[in-house]
């Protein structure tokens, strides 16, 4: 298993995810978790982050998972093209629903476990990955699933981390400030986590092994 995760997008290291890659530049991006936002905005946030995918090298070609809502066969087919899929931070209770529905969830852990390409993700792309999503309400709305889909959120995380990602700890974006609840909340309740400055970056290669820069 193969992860890059950052706080926000490629930190102030992303050369690790080149070396993770280990060559194959042909990127997936996946910006569901900005469905919840109008249509104009999460097209131009998505754009940039395949702009900026491909000033770096990369083949970058969005997936949206809303095209396979049911038809998680054919996402599964065009994710095996990929050896990378890059994940954009925003709202991580709609993101882990486009997940659900479109059966990226599985499809993903079950080829990240085949160690058949690198999930990248910031923010909200990395704290899916935690085993579930309780007190990340305090910082990003769980009925903008409602708005996005028109279903519940979903609590549960992908559980490929044994922690609870917390990004913008302590850093200059105004997502900052209730950030610091989720720590107190955290360490009320014993939840393990771990904070990432932006800037920051966590590496996972396939032994289990981390590095963080």
């Amino acid at each position: 298993m193969r992860l890059f995760l950052s706080s926000w997008k490629l930190g102030d290291a992303p050369e690790l995810l080149d070396d993770l890659v280990k060559g194959d530049r042909t990127a997936a991006v996946i910006g569901n978790a900005l469905d919840a936002l109008p249509a104009p905005q999460r097209q131009q946030a998505t754009g940039r982050e395949v702009t900026m995918l491909r000033d770096r090298g990369y083949q970058a070609t969005e997936i949206d998972l809303r095209d396979h809502f049911g038809d998680a066969d054919t996402l599964a087919e065009r994710l095996s093209g990929f050896g990378v899929v890059w994940v954009h931070g925003g709202n991580p209770f709609v993101l882990r629903l486009a997940m659900a529905l479109s059966g990226a969830d599985e499809i993903l852990s079950g080829m990240l476990r085949r160690d058949a390409l690198v999930y990248a993700g910031w923010s909200a792309g990395a704290c899916v990955l935690s085993p579930g999503l309780r007190g990340l309400e305090l910082v990003d709305d769980p009925a903008d699933a409602v708005t996005a889909y028109g279903r519940p959120a979903l609590w549960e995380g992908l559980g490929l981390l044994d922690y609870a990602f917390v990004p913008h700890y302590r850093s200059p974006i105004p997502e900052s400030e209730p950030i610091e609840r989720v720590v107190e909340r955290y360490d009320r309740e014993g939840v393990p986590y771990r904070v990432f400055r932006d800037g920051e970056v966590t590496l996972v290669d396939q032994q289990s092994t981390t590095a963080r820069r």
